[in-house]
């Protein structure tokens, strides 16, 4: 059926997006994005509208996702090398962000009374293996 086509991937936000359309788009699937104009124009209704889209043709889907399946989803440091565990050694290991200490909390704040991203945020990576959050030094 020309003119069907599946969602395979959904993002916060459209940057995120983008890099991930750029992967698909150089192995020859032509991708499709959907609420990205909306979601830049507004991101804080991410949540409420799904997120944007990355839609392909009925076709190319089992294609596209073996490209997905083949791009890690783990973090890895500047140089590449995928960032491991210092208490277990494990390599399925996740940047995580959160606003929960004080400080996060006051600019997060800040940022909403004036309509700019958190300057401020917390991050830190979660190793899938042993649930251990850690931050790199």
């Amino acid at each position: 059926m020309k003119g069907s086509f599946s969602n395979i991937a959904v993002f916060q936000y459209s940057a995120e997006a983008q890099i991930i359309k750029g992967r698909l788009e150089a192995e020859g699937i032509e991708t499709f994005l959907a609420d990205n104009h909306t979601i830049d124009t507004d991101p804080l209704v991410s949540n409420a509208i799904g997120g944007v889209k990355l839609r392909v043709r009925k076709e190319d889907e089992e294609k596209a996702l073996q490209v997905l399946e083949d791009i890690s989803k783990y973090s890895v440091d500047d140089e590449g090398v995928q960032i491991t565990c210092p208490k277990c050694g494990g390599e399925k290991v996740q940047l995580f962000t959160s606003v929960k200490s004080l400080k996060s909390l006051f600019f997060f704040c800040i940022s909403f009374l004036v309509y700019v991203l958190p300057m401020h945020i917390k991050r830190e990576y979660h190793c899938a293996a042993c649930n251990n959050k850690f931050n790199l030094k």
